[in-house]
């Protein structure tokens, strides 16, 4: 399962932080970050992730992220 989430994470360092948490909840997941596309895109991929909780995660780190439709 791939999820692509809209982010206002604008820095490289920010963006390792985000994935470093994520990781520790989620980690036999693929994640990384678009800092170039105009949405700060945070792509998720893996079998046991909840959209929901990496939303939650994220927004709770000061970030705003909502899942792309």
């Amino acid at each position: 399962m791939i999820e692509v989430f809209k982010t206002n994470v604008e820095e490289a360092c920010h963006a390792k932080n985000v994935i470093v948490l994520l990781l520790q909840h989620f980690p036999d997941s693929k994640i990384n970050f678009d800092l170039h596309d105009c949405d700060k895109i945070l792509r998720v991929e893996g079998e046991n992730f909840v959209a929901e909780k990496v939303v939650t995660l994220v927004n709770e780190s000061g970030f705003t992220c909502n899942i792309l439709e």
